[in-house]
C-alpha cells in the first residue's frame, strides 16, 4: 500500500501498533527502526518473540524491503534484535529492563536512531529514589569491540570458502602465508599510507605476540639489559610482556597526546626501543602531534633504537582527520609498525602483523617466529585474506564506525551534566573513554562501588607504572562491545556513582 492511517493495526505475527505518519526531515528508515524500537521498549514485544518478515512488514508499511532489512540491521546493531540467517528477527533475549519513563513513552517518538551525521538521542533524566536494578554484570572493560563479526554475510562467505579448500601438509609459514600478507600490505597502504610490501610483513597472534617477537630479537642482538620507553600512564598488558620476557619497561609522562619527547630524551641510559600509541594514546587518548612524530624519529637515529608503533585502533575517528603513521614517515627504518585484528574485527581471532622495514632486524624476529611456531591458524589467514581482498573489512569499518560513533555521542550526552572537576578524555577515537577527577574518593573506590552496581570499569591509576601514585583518579571504561540500551543503562550508574564521590 502507498499510505496508510496513523496507528493502524496490521496482521503481524504480533500485534504492532505503528505510527504510520512519517516526521519531516527523517527517512522511511530512520523512521521504521524508531517505530520498531519504542514498540520494543513499550513491551509489545517481549523477549525472543519474532518480528515480521522484511517482506511482510515492507508489503504492511509501504515501503522498501531493502528498508525494513536496513532497518532490523540497525535494531541488531543497537541491541534490540537478534538477526539468525535463515530463520528471521527476534526480540533479543537480553533486553534489559527499561525505566518506567520508557514505557510510558509515546510509541511516535523515535528512540536513539542514529541519522548518518545528524543524531537522536534519547536523554532520559535519572531517578536518584529509585536506581535502576541489574540483573547481570556489564563488562565495560576498554578495548573490546562490538561482537556482531558472526552476522556478517561477507565474513561468513570468506570462512565457508576457506573450510571448503583442501588443508595442506605442512602448517603455515613462520612469517605467514604470502597472499595473507600481501593483503595486509595492501590495506595498510590504502588505510595508512604506508609503503610495504608482502615481504615487510610478519603475521602475529595479536599484539602480545608481536611485543613479546620483538623483544626475543632485540636479545638476539647480544644486549644484557633491554630497555624499553613505555607511556606513563599507558597499557598494561604491554609492560606486562616486556617484563616477563627479561626486559626492563621505563616509564616515560604523556604530553599533549603522546609521550613526551623531551623527557624522553632528557631519560639516561640506552635505550633499545621505544613502545607509543600515537594515534590514539592509550588510555587517555589524544594524538602525537606530527612535530613530535618526527622528533621522535630524530631521537630514534640518534639512541640508535627502534620506535614499536602500537596502531592498535587507528581505523576508529571520530571527527578528527587522521595523522600520518610514524612508519609513513620513516625513511631508515627505525619503526616497527604493531597492528591487529583485534579492534577491528574480534579478539577471538587471535591475528596481527608486525610491519618490518629493516631485513636485518625482520630476519631476527622470523628466527624468533620459526622457534617458537606460527600460532595463527591457516584457515584464519585463508578467510581474512578473501574478507581483505573482496573489500568486507573497508565496508564493515564503515558499518561499526556508525555504531560506535552513535555510543560515544552517548557518552558524551550522558556525561554532560557532571560537575567542572570531571573530565571526559579518549573519545577522539577508539572504543574507550576515560573519566578522571580532581578530589574525592580513589577510582578503586568508584571501580567497586561500580562493581557492586554489576558495571565492571578499570581504575586509571592501574595504566600508571606505580598505581599509587597516579596524576589524577578516573576510570578507564569501553563503549564498543555494549549494546545502546546496556550502555545507556550503564551511563546512568556511572554518572550517579561519580556523582556522589566528587570532593
Amino acid at each position: 500500500m502507498d499510505q496508510y492511517d496513523a496507528r493502524m493495526r496490521h496482521p503481524f505475527p504480533m500485534d504492532l501498533v505503528l505510527d504510520g505518519k512519517r516526521p519531516p526531515g527523517r527517512s522511511a528508515r530512520e523512521h521504521v527502526s524508531g517505530q520498531l524500537g519504542a514498540a520494543i521498549l513499550s513491551g509489545q514485544a517481549s523477549a525472543h518473540e519474532p518480528l515480521p518478515s522484511s517482506r511482510v512488514l515492507a508489503s504492511a508499511l509501504g515501503v522498501s524491503r531493502g528498508t525494513v532489512v536496513s532497518a532490523y540491521e540497525e535494531l541488531a546493531g543497537e541491541g534490540y534484535v537478534d538477526v539468525i540467517p535463515g530463520s528471521g528477527t527476534y526480540v533479543t533475549t537480553d533486553l534489559p529492563s527499561p525505566p518506567p519513563s520508557s514505557r510510558a513513552r509515546s510509541l511516535t517518538e523515535p528512540v536513539g536512531i542514529e541519522t548518518g551525521g545528524t543524531e537522536t538521542v534519547e536523554t532520559e533524566p535519572a531517578d536518584a529514589s529509585e536506581p535502576e536494578r541489574t540483573t547481570r554484570t556489564l563488562n565495560l572493560s576498554p578495548g573490546s569491540p562490538a561482537a556482531g563479526l558472526h552476522r556478517d554475510r561477507e565474513w561468513n562467505s570468506a570462512w565457508r570458502k576457506a573450510a571448503r579448500q583442501d588443508m595442506p601438509d605442512l602448517p603455515p609459514p613462520a612469517a605467514g602465508d604470502e597472499g595473507f600478507r600481501a593483503a595486509i600490505a595492501d590495506h595498510l597502504r590504502a588505510a595508512r599510507g604506508v609503503q610495504c610490501t608482502a615481504d615487510d610483513l610478519v603475521v602475529t597472534a595479536g599484539a602480545s605476540d608481536g611485543i613479546g617477537l620483538l623483544v626475543h630479537a632485540l636479545r638476539s642482538q647480544g644486549a644484557d639489559d633491554i630497555r624499553i620507553a613505555t607511556e606513563n600512564p599507558g597499557h598494561r598488558a604491554s609492560r606486562a610482556v616486556i617484563s616477563r620476557l627479561g626486559a626492563t619497561p621505563i616509564p616515560i609522562p604523556v604530553r599533549d597526546g603522546g609521550m613526551d619527547i623531551d623527557r624522553l630524551e632528557g631519560t639516561s641510559g640506552p635505550f633499545a626501543a621505544a613502545l607509543v600509541t600515537p594515534s590514539h594514546q592509550y588510555p587517555l587518548g589524544g594524538r602525537l602531534p606530527v612535530a613530535s612524530r618526527l622528533a621522535l624519529l630524530d631521537w630514534a637515529t640518534t639512541a640508535g633504537a627502534l620506535i614499536i608503533e602500537d596502531d592498535y585502533d587507528s581505523e576508529f575517528r571520530h571527527g578528527a582527520p587522521s595523522l600520518p603513521a610514524i612508519a609513513s614517515l620513516d625513511g631508515e627504518g627505525r619503526v616497527v609498525l604493531l597492528g591487529t585484528f583485534s579492534k577491528t574485527l574480534s579478539p577471538w581471532l587471535r591475528c596481527g602483523y608486525l610491519l618490518i622495514p629493516d631485513r636485518g632486524f625482520r630476519a631476527q624476529v622470523l628466527e624468533a617466529r620459526t622457534t617458537l611456531g606460527q600460532p595463527v591458524s591457516g584457515m584464519v589467514q585463508t578467510a581474512l585474506t578473501d574478507f581483505l581482498r573482496a573489500g568486507g573489512l573497508r565496508r564493515h569499518l564503515v558499518r561499526v564506525g556508525r555504531e560506535y560513533a552513535h555510543r560515544r555521542r552517548l557518552v558524551i550526552d550522558a556525561m554532560s551534566d557532571l560537575p567542572p572537576q570531571f573530565r571526559l578524555d579518549a573519545l577522539e577515537g577508539g572504543l574507550h573513554a576515560t573519566l578522571s577527577w580532581d578530589g574525592g574518593e580513589s577510582d578503586e573506590t568508584a571501580v567497586e562501588a561500580l562493581a557492586r552496581s554489576g558495571i565492571e570499569v578499570a581504575p586509571l591509576s592501574s595504566y600508571h607504572h606505580d598505581p599509587a601514585a597516579p596524576v589524577r583518579d578516573g576510570i578507564v571504561f569501553g563503549y564498543g562491545a555494549s549494546t545502546a540500551l546496556e550502555l545507556r543503562s550503564a551511563l546512568r550508574t556511572i554518572r550517579d556513582t561519580l556523582a556522589s564521590i566528587r570532593g
